[in-house]
């Protein structure tokens, strides 16, 4: 192992996933609020009143906001376990999912409209 510190970004970088994910559940909560008329005065006024049947919009956009949160952090963090850090700083050269090339088959290989001799 090398005695390296962390750099800032390195130490940050759980930060801005949560930010993303953050971002994501509040998208949500507001898309959720929105749609179901929490901002409306006959909603509002049946909540009031007491008459509003089942999940309040506001504590439904809670739900859902979270949920996707949750949701989000789970599946960047999934991606981030992908990714192998060795091959960060690679530069990738052909498709990767073709299969390997062995060093006879690239040499005889010629472009198109050119001659090989």
């Amino acid at each position: 192992m090398s005695d390296e510190k962390p750099t800032r970004r390195d130490i940050l970088r759980p930060l801005h996933l949560l930010g993303i994910a953050l971002g994501c559940g509040v998208f949500a909560a507001l898309v959720t609020l929105i749609s179901t008329g929490a901002f409306t005065s006959r909603v509002n006024t049946a909540i009031a009143n007491g008459t509003y049947q089942g999940l309040t919009p506001i504590a439904l956009g809670l739900v859902v906001g979270g949920g996707a949160f949750i949701v989000t952090l789970l599946a960047l963090a999934m991606l981030i376990l992908a990714v192998d850090p060795a091959d960060v700083t690679k530069t990738v050269d052909r498709p990767v999912l073709y299969d390997p090339e062995t060093e006879g088959d690239a040499e005889s290989e010629s472009p198109k409209g050119t001659a090989s001799s």
